[in-house]
């Protein structure tokens, strides 16, 4: 008896389909599994075959043969366990051959027959609905995940009996049924979300993070964290110890404008791949903010291994990535980020495969001015200059370069830590930035890039754009040329003065880009530092 079934895995954030072919016939009794598999797909043989014993459903003495194809595509993972099983199940005529027709099938299966969470439902549950499959059946613990994508089906089962039973029904109602972008709410345990449901609670979500109101003194390092957050611009801390640089990177978050739905499943479908998400959580919901600790290697921060995985820097994407006493990472690690705060993307290179993670990230990093932190406050410091300069030498020109704001602190005055009012809350900071925000939206949504990137702040502009929506009047380019020649800029560090500029004159609520943007976009680059 010969049957397939529908199932799905991802390769990067994508997903592609992968039909399980299962054949029972006569012969020595044997379970062979084919189709060019991981360790944990070839494992599934076992799980699955002590899992239907345990659910009561006996395995035929015959020669089982499972494909799964396209066989040259690699498969990893726990989810074919589920799709196997059904398959066997068909071919043993447990149930009619159309009752699975239409259906995806994606789960781990555990010893006594229970379904355990896979990771990539998401973005297999997307490229399903893209391509007219009806519905999916998955772990119930991944249910609420899938039922975020509108016009499909997705079912979560418990056990193998509970998606044997739905299908001896051909089609009754059996395992929980989500149905997204219907405005009905599922049951309250999955705690899944409509599409409609995602949208308001995008909106309604109150920020976790500590107030900047918390935060004594710094005006120009908070000032500059607005800018950054309003457009979305890379950062630098230089401070002694205990100025706040950390206090205020662990704050940020707070006054970045809300995730987008797009932005939050494009997110959720990037944690989904990594197994990121928690059981039954169905959106990321706030911006990611990700902090990796100095001895990280390039792995961790950009993603990789064997069968690459998505690091740190794609988990922090429409994010932030603060990278605390930056120059204590490695050197190669700080200069593997070159090319995807360029290209908002990591592209990983393997023999079976390439693969683009995305990272549109903000890099904010926090350094000291020196190895003990003090100087140039030379009764604390006693750090040679030859000491500076290999220091601060750890972090390459390049990487510099693509660090839009430059703020050095100074040591908080003790009458500043005694002032008890008077600082600025998150909240009255982040209704500037949404001002921003806003026109940003407007001017981005009127006028079409000639790129395919679509922009939603400025630091996404692309050099062949920047002129387009940074112009300058007669006055801000006399400025611009005598700025170039004073403070010797490389085109790239004129095209980010000009995007700060553009975020500044937003705040600011203008249309044109004046000279005092353009001073004060100048003035958090520092030149040599």
């Amino acid at each position: 008896m010969y049957c397939k079934i529908l199932s799905g895995g991802v390769m990067g954030i994508s997903a592609d389909f992968v039909w399980v072919e299962v054949d029972i016939d006569t012969g020595l009794p044997s379970f062979s599994l084919v189709g060019s598999l991981g360790n944990e797909v070839r494992e599934s043989r076992e799980r699955v075959s002590v899992a239907l014993k345990n659910a009561g459903f006996s395995l035929p003495a015959a020669r089982i043969t499972i494909n799964l194809a396209p066989a040259d595509v690699h498969k990893e993972g726990s989810g074919y366990d589920l799709p196997i099983a059904v398959g066997i199940l068909e071919a043993m005529q447990y149930f009619p051959g159309e009752s699975a027709e239409g259906i995806l099938f994606l789960g781990e299966l555990g010893l006594g027959g229970e379904l355990k969470t896979v990771r990539g439902v998401l973005p297999i549950v997307q490229a399903a609905k893209a391509a007219g499959i009806r519905e999916c059946i998955v772990p119930k613990g991944n249910a609420a995940e899938g039922a975020v994508i509108p016009g499909i089906i997705v079912r979560g089962a418990e056990h193998i009996g509970q998606v044997v039973e739905f299908l001896q029904k051909n089609g009754e109602r059996a395992a929980e049924r989500i149905l997204p972008g219907n405005g009905e709410r599922a049951a309250e345990k999955i705690l899944p979300r409509t599409i409609v449901e995602a949208e308001n609670l995008l909106r309604a979500k109150t920020s976790q993070y500590d107030d900047f109101a918390q935060v004594s003194g710094q005006g120009m390092a908070k000032r500059a964290a607005e800018i950054a957050a309003a457009g979305f611009h890379n950062l630098l801390l230089i401070g002694p110890p205990g100025a706040g640089k950390s206090m205020i990177a662990k704050r940020m978050p707070g006054i970045l404008p809300p995730l987008s739905l797009e932005e939050s499943l494009e997110v959720t479908g990037i944690y989904s791949v990594a197994g990121e998400l928690k059981e039954g959580q169905a959106l990321v919901t706030e911006r990611p903010f990700r902090a990796p600790h100095h001895t990280s290697t390039s792995v961790a921060l950009l993603g990789g291994g064997r069968y690459p995985r998505p690091g740190l820097i794609s988990l922090a994407h429409k994010g932030i990535l603060f990278m605390d006493e930056l120059p204590e990472f490695r050197r190669e690690v700080i200069d593997s980020m070159r090319q995807p705060l360029e290209e908002r993307q990591v592209q990983i290179a393997r023999v079976q495969e390439n693969i683009a993670y995305p990272a549109n990230i903000m890099l904010v990093a926090a350094m000291n001015p020196c190895p003990c932190g003090y100087y140039p406050d030379r009764n604390r410091c006693r750090c040679t200059e030859g000491q500076i300069r290999k220091y601060r030498g750890k972090v390459s020109g390049p990487i510099m370069d693509r660090i839009d704001l430059w703020v050095e602190l100074q040591a908080v005055a003790l009458k500043e830590l005694q002032q008890k009012t008077g600082e600025e809350t998150t909240a009255e900071i982040q209704k500037r930035v949404l001002r921003a925000r806003k026109r940003q939206e407007e001017r981005f949504a009127g006028s079409p890039n000639r790129s395919s990137r679509v922009y939603r702040f400025n630091a996404d502009i692309r050099a062949e754009d920047v002129e387009r929506f940074c112009p300058l009047d007669n006055a801000g380019k006399r400025l611009t040329e005598r700025l170039y020649e004073t403070l010797q800029l490389g085109a790239r560090a004129y095209h980010r003065i000009l995007k700060v500029a553009r975020t500044i004159a937003d705040l600011a609520g203008e249309e044109q880009i004046r000279e005092e943007h353009l001073l004060e976009a100048a003035g958090y680059r520092p030149g040599e530092m």
